[in-house]
């Protein structure tokens, strides 16, 4: 039956080119979509049970969305009414009791909860689980690791690192040192598949080692320029001989300043005695168990991401050549790390982390 013919729903030009692009989208709600193509066909005359069988919505449905438009026209489109829409299918208390245990308890024998095993605790679905954790951005699945420095000038040094990042000294050059030790040569044991349409490329998850080389690497604060050499072992002799690199790389007359960690090979009497006869290099330690200070290590990541963990070496010479091709691209276009925190920003997080730890500790 095509039903009685309706009198046209009343709409300007605007309204129509409007209700014309969302009927048409891909990516506004489908409930938006349907009212957009159920208001056209509305003011083309089309009968409300027509508009029904078409848009796929009761006519009920239809004459609601027809009187709101004539009442607010495009106004409120995307909003639900009050008391109308999907109902809540569990109370607060629920939810609460919900976030409470996953929070504070754990299941038997395991160490977190998941969607499933929490939904039958609590005596719901693992979707309705799912959104409250969502909405809430409690992510039980997800552990991150990390580590609060115990050093006891930690707060000396870290101003010290931090004001060379924000205040670097005029002329002086300001270096983030450190060594990527035991960089493997790892070739596949069969030949890497590449990307095709659909599929991402493959490569065999066991390998064969070839060998291992240290990578020493100092980046430039300023112009993120990285200074590198590939040494078979990363004892006080290469930490000496990557020292002369850089003296005779930059500039005299300027002042080097370094910025590394408290690694024995730093501190070595060797390297304190071609440091007593090289005045203008500063070393600047960061405190311990604080890598993250480093910017270089922030470069060392992207080295592993874009040159080494796909890549296939038959040998170290191989491994070698490989990141010296990274260094010279990297160094062709340099861009550096911008540095914000401040030292009392940082400072202000340990404290709080510190405080936390003691009252698990404690606890």
């Amino acid at each position: 039956m095509s039903g009685r013919v309706a009198k046209p729903l009343p709409m300007s030009d605007s309204e129509r080119a409007t209700l014309e692009q969302l009927s048409r989208s891909q990516t506004a709600p489908h409930r938006q979509v349907q009212r957009a193509k159920a208001l056209l066909l509305a003011a083309d005359g089309v009968a409300n049970s027509r508009i029904s069988e078409q848009v796929g919505v009761t006519r009920v449905t239809v004459r609601a969305w027809r009187a709101r438009f004539v009442e607010d026209g495009l106004a409120k489109l995307g909003e639900v009414r009050e008391g109308r829409g999907r109902r809540a299918s569990i109370g607060e208390e629920q939810v609460r009791a919900i976030v409470h245990d996953t929070l504070h308890t754990t299941p038997e024998g395991e160490t977190h909860w998941s969607c499933r095993t929490m939904a039958k605790h609590a005596g719901v679905s693992p979707a309705t689980v799912q959104r409250i954790w969502h909405d809430l951005g409690i992510k039980p699945h997800r552990l991150d690791t990390f580590k609060v420095s115990n050093d006891p000038r930690f707060e000396e040094k870290l101003t010290d690192v931090v004001g060379l990042y924000l205040n670097p000294p005029e002329k002086a050059v300001v270096l983030c040192l450190d060594e990527k030790s035991q960089v493997q040569a790892l070739d596949r044991t069969q030949p890497s598949l590449p990307m095709v349409k659909g599929r991402g490329a493959t490569m065999t998850h066991d390998y064969k080692r070839h060998g291992t080389t240290t990578l020493f690497a100092a980046l430039n604060v300023l112009t993120g320029e990285v200074t590198g050499r590939c040494f078979e072992r990363h004892r006080n002799e290469e930490f000496l001989k990557f020292l002369k690199v850089i003296d005779a790389q930059v500039p005299k007359g300027q002042a080097i300043h370094v910025i590394l960690d408290n690694y024995s090979t730093h501190k070595h009497e060797a390297v304190q005695r071609w440091l007593g006869t090289h005045k203008r290099f500063h070393l600047h330690f960061i405190p311990t168990s604080s890598s993250w200070l480093n910017q270089v290590e922030r470069w060392f990541r992207d080295l592993d991401a874009k040159a080494l963990r796909r890549g296939s070496f038959s040998s170290v010479p191989d491994l070698i050549a490989a990141i010296e091709d990274y260094l010279r691209a990297h160094n062709a276009e340099p861009t550096p790390f911008v540095w914000t925190a401040t030292a009392e920003s940082i400072l202000a997080k340990v404290t709080r982390a510190r405080r936390k730890l003691e009252e698990v500790v404690n606890h």
